[in-house]
């Protein structure tokens, strides 16, 4: 990612982030020093050099080497300047918090998965029992370098992991769906009622001229039963 160069006049013109151009110093073990034109200079620590792990300074810089860093931390009243040549992450792990719903990129695919970059130090896992209940292989749903929305599902600070999921806001769904719900108004329940009503007293109508002829059956029978005797 290009990125302008901070042109500051003084330390306390410093912020994290700053994006700077310098000049190596000098090298210790522990790291490298970097003169960026202000009245201190920035120090570069050994485990900032690069994104992967360096055994010496010197192996990566050299005294007179230019080199674009960015600021780390500044605490200009001890005249203190902390530097990295590690692009600092658009998204800061304090940024991140479960139940976050992101956008990201997928970086890289698995069998068990996938990974997506959602901008902060390291990418998070999308497992596939989380990209939908049919879901088998991860690459019928996605492939690298799409675009998806996903949801935080945990996130360990400590080891620095996120568990992503596509299942959004499932329980809000369900609970929309049935907010939804049509309501019936009062001339609906008015009529609704009166309907039942109608039905009820057409039920019972139908009961009493079905016992009315079970009657006059039973009465036709008993008076052809009285003739036949006489």
């Amino acid at each position: 990612m290009s990125e302008e160069l901070a042109q500051p006049t003084s330390i306390s013109d410093l912020q994290p982030k700053m994006c700077l151009q310098g000049a190596i110093t000098r090298t210790e073990l522990y790291g490298a020093f970097v003169d960026l034109g202000l009245e201190r200079e920035g120090l570069i620590h050994i485990s900032r050099l690069s994104e992967q792990r360096v055994k010496k300074v010197s192996d990566q810089v050299k005294v007179g080497d230019r080199v674009k860093v960015w600021v780390q931390s500044v605490d200009p009243e001890k005249g203190r300047i902390a530097l990295t040549m590690v692009e600092p992450s658009a998204v800061e792990w304090d940024d991140l918090a479960e139940g976050q719903i992101r956008t990201g990129k997928v970086v890289r695919l698995e069998r068990y998965g996938v990974f997506v970059d959602l901008g902060a130090e390291r990418p998070g896992l999308l497992h596939v029992r989380e990209m939908g209940q049919f879901v088998r292989n991860p690459a019928d749903v996605v492939k690298v370098g799409e675009t998806v929305e996903v949801k935080i599902l945990k996130l360990d600070r400590r080891k620095r992991q996120i568990d992503l999921t596509m299942q959004l806001e499932a329980e809000d769904m369900d609970e929309e769906e049935s907010d939804e719900e049509p309501t019936s108004s009062a001339m609906e329940i008015a009529f609704q009622q009166a309907q039942a009503m109608s039905n009820e007293r057409k039920s019972r109508n139908r009961k009493n001229k079905q016992r009315e002829t079970r009657r006059d059956n039973m009465e036709d029978i008993y008076r052809r039963t009285l003739q036949q005797r006489e």
